[in-house]
């Protein structure tokens, strides 16, 4: 081509470098044969194809970076333009430094698909060295794992992470990434879950809140901005199981064969000052029982019957940090996933059908205003269930609507009509309704739940599901927040409104909550389920302590068992188990309340 600049001169290698695509950039020489590519900011990066938003409202906002259409011909019409506007990434989250987008010779038919496979684009780059910093935070993390994490985990596995989550920055660093708003959130989040097992006894709370931990660790990690990137993210971690300890181990050699000057004499002050810390410790242990005490309970158990175990955690610990640290450097471009938007339908076949969904919820609805305003005799009466069995049954079938109505959302998102702006009032009006009348069916919900509470008790499943129909309610308040203004940060505030739920229910300890709605309701109706009190954690001590003798001691008697044959150290026992053993030690236990006084009691309250 005549006009086009001869291949001597460096036209492609600004792009290679600063991983920005031709044209973008002021300065670049146009290519006026080739297909135009919308102009964009310098740093903007390929949005993934995830369907529309309830509104057009991120078009009309008039972003800095918005004038692509992801990918379409010059030919695309101005809907397609807006949408692919909204499904832009928040480019002031994104360092060009981590962007690898093809030249314009390379893809030269833009008016076809950016790529040819879903995941096409998504391989990490090469990490760059390990630095010097990283190898020690993974050496801390692998110490810290092996002395701390083998009684259990407590405050320990917070402070295992923390020298993780630095070694993760300094690599971070090494790579050029620089650390954002959603970053930062994203990691104390992680740090804030793990803080659930020190405060809590209880293993279910602990358990949810260290995954969910390790989401947000992940999206730490990756920077995840859309559905594929947050979805999608946690897997990035698996990548790095093989990568991350041959990339930590290669630098580890390089810096031995290397620089052997500087790694001996490191080695040589380690093993002299572990020498001396052991024969001095054990020389004034045995002169003072006190300092013998207090040097038991500050020093780990690192005892040679142990020792198999003991480097078993030290290689968790120090693959773990290593892994993460190689993820921070060299993190999966899940965001760069090119999902295909759906076939937009016309607007009957579109609207018709939840249209008439609406009208049922709307009839559902207004029963149940009715019977919340003082139906409940008269629908008992003319079904024949009782005040609990009218609740339970409910429940469950209005979870189930709840779930159903956001992926009848999700659907009709991707084949909503959009030809014109028409189109997005009609979707807007059509979806936001049906959000609406979905928020007075979780309501309804809830109310059954707390009706099933009052006639049989709160329990672990029953304050689980509870927790998990508000979330959703949640979720759909969200989604109808982006109908307003747009859906560009709704994938982050769906999986931070989860972390934050389950830091939530960790926080107020469910057992804890349990134990004390019961107790109430025991002294207000005289029934109480003493076999199900037997198996909840330390956490329900100081509310089971309410109860009068000899059934507190009944329910007591379970947790006071599992404490004496614990003994933890410091590290690892959480604030729950330390309550409960001031409660115990403060008010002991009745001899009276053997085990054939605590059967008659269970099987008298279980039935009044």
């Amino acid at each position: 081509m005549s006009d086009t600049p001869s291949e001597a001169e460096p036209r492609g290698s600004a792009s290679k470098d600063s991983g920005v695509k031709p044209g973008i950039d002021a300065g670049e020489p146009e290519i006026p044969e080739a297909p135009k590519v919308p102009e964009g900011p310098a740093d903007e990066v390929p949005a993934a194809r995830t369907g529309g938003a309830l509104s057009k409202g991120d078009s009309a906002r008039g972003d800095s970076g918005g004038s692509g259409s992801g990918g379409t011909g010059s030919g695309g019409t101005d809907f397609e333009k807006r949408n692919a506007e909204a499904r832009d990434v928040d480019t002031r989250d994104v360092d060009t430094r981590d962007v690898d987008t093809p030249d314009l010779d390379e893809d030269e038919e833009w008016d076809g698909p950016v790529v040819e496979s879903w995941f096409a684009d998504v391989q990490a780059k090469p990490p760059a060295p390990i630095r010097d910093a990283t190898l020690w935070a993974a050496l801390a993390t692998g110490v810290l794992s092996m002395l701390l994490l083998g009684d259990g985990l407590a405050l320990n596995l917070l402070l295992v992470a923390i020298p993780a989550a630095l070694g993760a920055y300094y690599a971070a660093q090494a790579a050029g990434r620089r650390p954002h708003r959603w970053t930062l959130v994203w990691g104390v989040g992680g740090l804030a879950l793990l803080s659930v097992p020190a405060l809590r006894d209880a293993d279910w709370p602990s358990f949810l809140a260290v995954l969910a931990a390790v989401a947000a660790g992940s999206l730490a990690l990756h920077g995840g901005r859309t559905w594929t990137g947050v979805l999608f993210g946690p897997i990035g971690l698996y990548t790095s199981l093989v990568t991350g300890p041959v990339w930590g181990w290669s630098g580890l050699r390089e810096r031995s064969g290397g620089a052997r000057g500087n790694v001996g004499p490191v080695v040589r002050a380690l093993a002299v000052a572990a020498v001396l810390l052991v024969v001095f410790g054990a020389l004034f242990a045995g002169a003072d029982a006190a300092f013998a005490d207090l040097l038991g309970g500050l020093v780990p158990d690192a005892s040679v019957s142990g020792g198999p175990w003991h480097a078993v955690l030290f290689v968790i610990g120090v693959v773990g940090a290593l892994v993460v640290a190689h993820t921070a450097a060299a993190p999966v471009q899940w965001d760069r996933v090119e999902v295909p938007a759906g076939r937009p339908r016309g607007r009957v076949e579109w609207a018709l059908p939840l249209i008439v969904l609406a009208a049922l919820f709307a009839v559902f609805n207004a029963v149940q205003l009715a019977v919340l305003f003082g139906g409940y005799d008269a629908v008992l009466e003319k079904t024949g269930q009782t005040y609990a069995e009218y609740a339970r049954q409910g429940f469950w079938q209005l979870l189930l609507v709840t779930l159903l109505t956001l992926l009848v959302i999700v659907f009709a998102l991707r084949w909503a009509p959009r030809d014109s702006s028409g189109d997005w009032t009609l979707v807007r009006a059509v979806l936001g309704t049906l959000c609406v009348l979905a928020l007075v069916v979780v309501a309804s919900a809830v109310r059954r739940m707390d009706m099933y509470v009052e006639a049989y008790g709160l329990t672990r499943l029953r304050i689980s599901v509870v927790t998990v129909e508000l979330w959703l309610g949640l979720v759909i308040v969200l989604i109808m927040a982006a109908g307003v203004w747009g859906a560009r940060w709704l994938p982050r505030a769906v999986l931070a409104s989860a972390a934050a739920g389950v830091l939530a229910f960790g926080l107020v300890s469910p057992d804890a909550l349990i134990a004390e709605r019961n107790v109430q309701r025991y002294e207000a109706k005289g029934s109480f389920d003493l076999d199900y009190a037997r198996g909840l954690s330390a956490d329900a001590a100081p509310a089971l302590d309410k109860l009068d003798e000899p059934l507190r001691s009944c329910a007591l008697r379970s947790i006071a068992q599992d404490l004496e044959g614990a003994d933890k150290s410091w590290y690892a026992t959480s604030l729950g188990e330390a309550r409960a053993r001031d409660v115990l030690d403060g008010r002991p236990l009745s001899p009276d309340a053997d085990w054939n006084v605590c059967n008659r009691l269970g099987t008298e309250l279980a039935y009044r």
